[in-house]
Formats: C-alpha cells, sequence, structure tokens
C-alpha cells in the first residue's frame, strides 16, 4: 500500500521549485515514513535549483525536517510509531567504519545524498511512473517521507518542530564549523564570512567557544546586524574593512581562526580567509562553491610561510546522535538562540518566494510549516 503527498521537486536546474502530488510506498526494513511538520529552507537546496548541485534529476528537496514517526518497516529500532524526530541530514548507523571511530558526519549509509536512492537501489517517491529521490534520502519539502532509520534522532516534547528542524544541518554544521574543525578557543579570535543560517551558528559556536573577537564579513546590513544578536563583536561590510580591523585589533598577528560560511563560497573568500589568520592560523571551508569553479586555489607560499591550514568541514564534524540532543540541551539553557534564527515561515507553495526572499538578504532561516 502507499500513499499521496504534496511536495516540492525540482525538474532540472534553473526551473524553481515546481508542485506535486507524489506516490509514497512504504517503508522497507529499517526504514519508517515521517510526516513533516516542518522543513528548513538551507542554501544546500537553492544549490539545486541554481545548478550548483550534482544531483539527479527530478528530485523531492528539502533536507532539515522534524516531524513524527507515523510507520515503521520491519526491523525498525531506533524509534517507534508515534515518535517526534528530527532528522539529520546525514544518517549514523553506529556500525560502520566511520560511525565507530567517531566520525558519524561521515557515516557509510549518506552515500546516496546526491541521488536519493537507497541502498538497495530503488526509490520511495514516484510521479507516476517515475521514480525520484530525496535529497539527502529524506526529502523534507514533502509532507510524508520514507526515511533511514539512522536518519531518525528522537525529539522531546518541549522542542517546537520549527525549532528543531534546523538542528539537522544548519546549526550543528555552523557551531560544529567552529568548536570542533576550527577549534576555536578562549581568548582567540575568529573570522566569520557569511551571516546566514549557518554563518550564524558558527558565530554562536565561537563565542560559545571563548573567543575575544568574532568578527563577521557580510555585504548585508541586516544579516551584521543579527550577527551582533547570536555573539557577534564587530561586523563589516566587506573584507578589505575586517583585515585591517583584525590587523590593528590583534597588534599585527591576524586571526587565530577564519571560517568560510557564505551562500557561495568563491576563490576571492578563501583567499581573504587565509590572509587574515596569522601564524599556525587555520582556515575551515564549510560552504560549497557553484559547480566546477576551483574555489580553493592558494599559492603554497602563503601556508608554508605562517604554517597555515585550509581544510573543509563536513555538517562541523559534529556527530548527529551526540550533538543535535546537546545542542537542543543548550537550546533549553538558553546558551543557544534558535528562535532568533526564524524570520519568517512559509508554506510549501510559498517555496519560491521564500528563496527569493533568502537572495535579497532579507532571511537568516525561512522554515515551511506543512499543512496536513
Amino acid at each position: 500500500m502507499s500513499v499521496t503527498t504534496r511536495a516540492a521537486i525540482a525538474r532540472g536546474p534553473r526551473l524553481g521549485w515546481e508542485q506535486a502530488e507524489l506516490r509514497l510506498d512504504e517503508p522497507k526494513a529499517h526504514e519508517v515514513r515521517v510526516r513533516f511538520a516542518a522543513a528548513g529552507l538551507c542554501h544546500s537546496d537553492h544549490h539545486i535549483t541554481r545548478g550548483d548541485a550534482p544531483v539527479r534529476f527530478p528530485i523531492v528537496g528539502g533536507h532539515e525536517g522534524a516531524g513524527v514517526v507515523e510507520a515503521v518497516g520491519p526491523d525498525v529500532r531506533r524509534v517507534g510509531e508515534g515518535d517526534r524526530v528530527v532528522c539529520s541530514y546525514i544518517p549514523a548507523c553506529g556500525a560502520c567504519r566511520p560511525c565507530s571511530t567517531g566520525h558519524q558526519n561521515m557515516c557509510d549509509k549518506g552515500l546516496n545524498a546526491a541521488t536519493g536512492m537507497f541502498l538497495d537501489g530503488t526509490f520511495r517517491f514516484h510521479d507516476g511512473d517515475e521514480d525520484l529521490g530525496g535529497f539527502c534520502t529524506l526529502g523534507t519539502f514533502s509532507q510524508y517521507a520514507v526515511v533511514s532509520e539512522w536518519a531518525c534522532v528522537p525529539l522531546s516534547e518541549e522542542i517546537p518542530f520549527e525549532v528543531a528542524a534546523l538542528v539537522g544541518c544548519g546549526v550543528p554544521t555552523g557551531w560544529g564549523s567552529a568548536v570542533y574543525a576550527a577549534g576555536v578557543r578562549a581568548g582567540q579570535t575568529v573570522v566569520v564570512y557569511g551571516a546566514g543560517g549557518v554563518g550564524s551558528n558558527a558565530v554562536q559556536g565561537a563565542r560559545y567557544a571563548g573567543a575575544k573577537n568574532v568578527v563577521v564579513v557580510d555585504p548585508v546590513a541586516y544579516k551584521r546586524d543579527m550577527a551582533k544578536i547570536f555573539g557577534a563583536t564587530h561586523a563589516f561590510a566587506d573584507a578589505a574593512e575586517a583585515h585591517e580591523f583584525v590587523v590593528e585589533t590583534t597588534w599585527g598577528q591576524r586571526a587565530d581562526h577564519a571560517i568560510c560560511t557564505p551562500g557561495v563560497v568563491t576563490e576571492e573568500i578563501v583567499n581573504a580567509a587565509v590572509q587574515i589568520v596569522g601564524k599556525d592560523g587555520k582556515v575551515v571551508v564549510t560552504a560549497v562553491s557553484k559547480l566546477g569553479d576551483p574555489a580553493v586555489h592558494v599559492h603554497a607560499g602563503n601556508l608554508i610561510s605562517y604554517q597555515r591550514q585550509v581544510r573543509g568541514a563536513l555538517f562541523g564534524d559534529c556527530n548527529p546522535l551526540y550533538d543535535i540532543p546537546r545542542l537542543l540541551a543548550l537550546y533549553r539553557s538558553g546558551d543557544l538562540k534558535l528562535d532568533e534564527l526564524i524570520t519568517r515561515r512559509y508554506r510549501l507553495d510559498e517555496i519560491n518566494d521564500a528563496y527569493r526572499d533568502l537572495d535579497d538578504g532579507k532571511n537568516i532561516r525561512g522554515v515551511i510549516v506543512h499543512e496536513h
């Protein structure tokens, strides 16, 4: 037996999101059907319609979501029917080599993120005779989706679904980029390039870790103002201004860390980040570039002379099963601002308007509230 679900799908690059009624299969072994209450409008999904993500079209969008488990397939142990869950866009099986060595952010079960195909080589969404995958094998821009149990993290009753959805990707990706990937420590100077949904959480992570100076670079005045609410000590419209300030305030030693979290990372941003960190400084690249654009192109001498490091961060080096509950606990205690991240709520049929607002710099993070 199958159910019908309303979803936002992308049929190809630069076509925007299209509303569709899809058929959804029943969950198989180690799978569950989730009735999504909320989905985050992450920039990564925007890359799909911009043609900057190498996905299999057509695809159901959305990789941040929270809702209720409605049905479970055979052998499911992590969650049960009626459980509230937040979906991690990277599953965590707990048994593969990455998971068992403390790197759940690279779980082997997440290998089909770009196609949405399940590990048995099949799909759960169907449009007539056409098979569709869900982005990151989730598809949270759908009222219902069948997902792996390994992508489900139990959610306590007091956490709103709209807040929980963001902790499936953007919050830990930003927070972890500062706390884990960069390894920010007390008294240090950190520069964050891009203060959207991920960058705002990199700011929160750096500040909570004890950074003395948390400097934000973003061309949008609204985002610079919001960054100060999340803990930024200084904010600048362009990289040159930030560089001058950091050199002056550190007496020429420059920053300890630079974190690149813009909507689209460019060679210009990466090079500015390399130049702003000092001796033994670290540059963390969290955002992605346009497809085919070699954004990391640094002269070796700039790395060798100051022993600088440039590294990538996936999911902010976070472990979903540990860090998602940890971040929600910090939210409950008032140490992590999540309500403030949500600028506006949208219906599913307003999704193209939502991404126009993102392009126009009006949102830190929009959220789809699903109607059932």
